[in-house]
């Protein structure tokens, strides 16, 4: 008697935001934990973000990335998605945290904006959602074994100017900044320790004005690790 194999979920598209405060001699990381009843990762610290939901894909035009994270994350995402994955990652960082990445914006730059509590935040700041701050850093895929998987781009983020104060009573519990050398010790899986070394490497080539050239793609084949440079 054969048994049939369980049914691979397909992946949904997904970002998140390594938000980084501070020097490159003096360097913060924002993170929390997953609430206990959580359907995936339960009390694991991540990085804000999610998956995209419909919102993301209505952008007005003057929301952008820089033309370098553009052309890394082209290399992962179809062109149509493209704004959509980072949006989602900024979105997502206000609802799980408070903050609006985000810059000055006319109330001409916000017509086309959706009607959901994100963009209302940036029409009450006057904001526009900042792309241009964000660098592409990381991708990856949730082994095909588990009950949920996703597709997650990972960004970095300078939140030294970042709006709003930090909320309590969002998605993640224990929500704080910590030196991002400490974070390896907090209850974390192995994506996140991955990109967390990716987050401090980039940092330090920020300050030194070195340019991104590949993004690493963490994926499982037969259930082992391996590590592409696209």
């Amino acid at each position: 008697m054969s048994s049939e194999s369980p049914k691979v979920v397909r992946p949904r598209d997904a970002a998140s935001v390594v938000l980084i405060r501070g020097n490159a001699d003096k360097t913060e990381v924002l993170m929390g934990r997953r609430r206990k009843r959580a359907s995936f990762l339960p009390n694991i610290y991540v990085f804000p973000g999610g998956r995209v939901d419909p919102e993301d894909h209505r952008a007005p035009k003057g929301v952008a990335l820089q033309r370098d994270a553009e052309a890394l994350l082209n290399r992962h995402v179809p062109g149509a998605s493209t704004l959509s994955i980072p949006l989602a990652g900024l979105r997502e960082t206000h609802e799980e945290t408070g903050y609006l990445i985000a810059r000055d914006a006319s109330e001409h730059e916000l017509d086309g904006a959706p009607d959901t509590p994100y963009w209302q935040a940036l029409r009450s700041a006057g904001a526009l959602p900042d792309l241009g701050r964000m660098d592409y850093i990381a991708r990856a895929l949730t082994p095909t074994m588990s009950h949920k998987r996703f597709n997650t781009r990972f960004f970095l983020v300078d939140a030294n100017d970042a709006r709003g104060e930090l909320i309590q009573d969002g998605e993640l519990e224990d929500l704080h900044w910590l030196p991002l050398d400490k974070a390896h010790r907090l209850p974390i899986v192995d994506v996140t320790e991955f990109v967390l070394n990716q987050a401090r490497d980039r940092w330090q080539d920020r300050h030194r004005g070195r340019k991104q050239t590949a993004v690493p793609f963490l994926h499982y084949i037969r259930n082992r690790q391996k590590i592409d440079y696209v």
